[in-house]
């Protein structure tokens, strides 16, 4: 009885034992890990005896020795010697020399490394913080506190390992995970660049002052005046001109002339539809040598309106007065002042575009009178036999072929009527006019514009005594730019002449002008032109040459004045007596713009 006592109380001791160490053992597994152990992400495998310290490696023995187990070989060979920790890349922990270090826990602090290579630098050993075993709640709270701020501080400047609160110290691998996420907050996604393209203000724009304001064209353009909703420029042009045929006839002299020229563009600014308007006139007085006083203008407009159905109108005005030339057909000899030639001109257009076809319509009206001539004695002569009236009409057919190229044909129907149906020598002037032109028209923005085109003229007079007037026709009207700042024109016009002189029908002019301007400099600007003029008589053997060349500069003083000059020669030749001619002169003159 007194044997069995014992025997059962050894056995309630063994379990309470047994017990005692299972929830012992149960605790230390249940144990959180340090913080930073938490917080920190260990590249590679990392054995189960190389986590358990020693006397967690020891309960957990007890605790199999009390359940009657036994430990597997291999399990007590890992308690004596724990197996090697491998990291997942190179650099994770310190290379170390001694065995023991490549044996040891990943909670040892590092072995000193006496390798100074350059090419994998060690990380500095980091500073051993005392363990915290033995040390009070309230110390342990301190100690873990510190741990995180150095944990915030190690993420923020990337520095190397740093030792947990249990005297563990952390991996390399730390370093370079908190390099990676760094990079990876800093990297540029696709969504961002897509959002920096869309979102303007994504990009930083530069100060107003740093930017490059556009140069101007022209620096030297009239700026204009506006009036109403109008741009108005005007130019005015004064100088002196020596020459030596005063008024270009075979009779001419030397003379020193006084010169004014005025002239002005003015453009509507309307957001539909427009309106130009151009005049120029010259006044030319003797100040020395022979005698010449005459004056000469012209002011004309045009007015462009979009309809309905793609129709297109275009109107155009005009008025002009010049004397005639002493090289004139129609100039009287012997008089001192030749009669002054009045004309107003105007015409109704009608644009229709169908596809790639193009249509024009055109009538025009123009209208002659001539004033009295003064002869040297003092009379006056009239010229009222000469007034007429010539009615057109045109069209225009056009094929596209491409916006820059447009063939076109036209025909052409009139009527010139005489005020005086029967002239003072007993002529009827009247005449009925056929013409029929093919061109092309091209446009090729500022490179080259224009169009040409030639075809066949002929006016039959209603007297049929005379001859009518018939001849090839050429007419041009080009612009070429072959390089900035330099232009080249090209005109051609084909002009009917009517006289009154007795048995003759009047005759066909061809005017050509080659024109070439260039800027030079900024402020200074050459021009230059070649002319060629050639008149037929109709009704006797007799023809007119006219040869001509012009060259100028202007060179601008500033954006509103400038000193002009110019040369030019002039010489007629004909198979008509008393008709011959040479003119030289030379210009110079203040020109002034707004």
């Amino acid at each position: 009885m007194s044997g069995v006592q014992p025997e059962k109380s050894r056995g309630r001791h063994g379990k309470a034992a047994c017990a005692l160490l299972l929830a012992t053992s149960m605790l230390a597994l249940l144990r959180p890990a340090p913080l930073h152990a938490q917080e920190t992400e260990l590249r590679g495998e990392v054995s189960e005896s190389a986590i358990l310290s020693d006397r967690q490696r020891k309960a957990r023995r007890l605790v199999l020795a009390a359940q009657g187990q036994q430990q597997p070989a291999n399990a007590a060979q890992d308690d004596t010697q724990p197996r090697a920790y491998l990291p997942a890349s190179a650099g994770a922990v310190p290379d170390g020399t001694d065995t023991d270090a490549a044996t040891g826990s990943i909670f040892d602090p590092p072995q000193a490394n006496d390798d100074t290579s350059t090419d994998n630098p060690t990380p500095p050993k980091p500073r051993r913080r005392p363990s915290t075993a033995g040390q009070t709640a309230a110390d342990q709270d301190k100690t873990k506190a510190g741990a995180k701020a150095a944990d915030r501080s190690k993420k923020k400047k990337t520095t190397a390992a740093t030792t947990d609160t249990t005297g563990a110290v952390t991996d390399g691998s730390d370093t370079a995970a908190t390099d990676q996420e760094t990079a990876n907050r800093r990297a540029l996604t696709i969504d961002s660049a897509e959002r920096q393209k869309l979102d303007p203000g994504a990009e930083r724009t530069a100060a107003i002052e740093g930017l490059n304001r556009k140069a101007e064209d022209d620096p030297f353009a009239a700026t204009g005046v506006r009036w109403g909703s109008f741009i108005i420029r005007p130019t005015i042009e004064q100088g002196l001109t020596a020459t030596t045929n005063g008024d270009s006839s075979s009779a001419g002299t030397s003379a020193l002339l006084s010169e004014t020229a005025l002239r002005f563009s003015a453009v509507s600014d309307w957001r539909e539809n427009s309106a130009t308007i151009d005049g120029y006139g010259l006044f030319r007085e003797t100040v020395s040598g022979y005698p010449v006083h005459n004056g000469q203008g012209r002011i004309e407009g045009q007015f462009n309106m979009d309809l309905d159905n793609e129709l297109r109108a275009i109107a155009k005005l005009g008025y002009e007065a010049v004397p005639e030339t002493a090289s004139s057909p129609n100039a009287i000899a012997g008089v001192s002042t030749q009669p002054l030639r009045q004309t107003i001109d105007g015409s109704l257009g009608i644009e229709k575009a169908v596809g790639k076809m193009q249509y024009t319509l055109t009538g025009a009206v123009s209208h002659d009178f001539y004033g009295d001539a003064k002869l040297s004695d003092g009379t006056s002569l009239s010229q009222k036999d000469q007034d007429s009236t010539l009615y057109t009409a045109t069209l225009r057919t056009g094929y596209e072929i491409s916006p820059a190229l447009t063939p076109f044909t036209e025909v052409e129907l009139g009527r010139r009527t005489y005020d005086q149906r029967i002239d003072n020598e007993g002529f009827e002037r009247s005449s009925t006019r056929f013409g029929a032109r093919a061109g092309l028209q091209l446009d090729m923005g500022e490179k080259l514009s224009g169009e040409f085109s030639a075809g066949w003229l002929r006016e039959a007079l209603d007297d049929k005594s005379l001859e009518p007037i018939s001849g090839a026709t050429v007419n041009a009207d080009l612009k070429w730019s072959p390089e900035r700042g330099t232009t080249i024109g090209l005109t051609g016009k084909t002009t009917v002449e009517t006289t009154t002189t007795p048995g003759e029908s009047g005759d066909i002019l061809y005017s050509g002008r080659l024109t070439a301007e260039r800027h030079i400099r900024a402020n200074l600007t050459g021009n230059a032109a070649l002319g060629l003029d050639w008149r037929d008589y109709i009704g006797i053997d007799g023809h007119d040459r006219i040869l001509s060349a012009e060259a100028g500069l202007t060179w601008w003083l500033n954006r509103y004045a400038g000193l002009t000059s110019r040369v030019r020669t002039e010489k007629l030749t004909s198979n008509l007596p008393g008709r011959d001619y040479t003119a030289n002169s030379i210009y110079l003159g203040l020109k002034v713009q707004r």
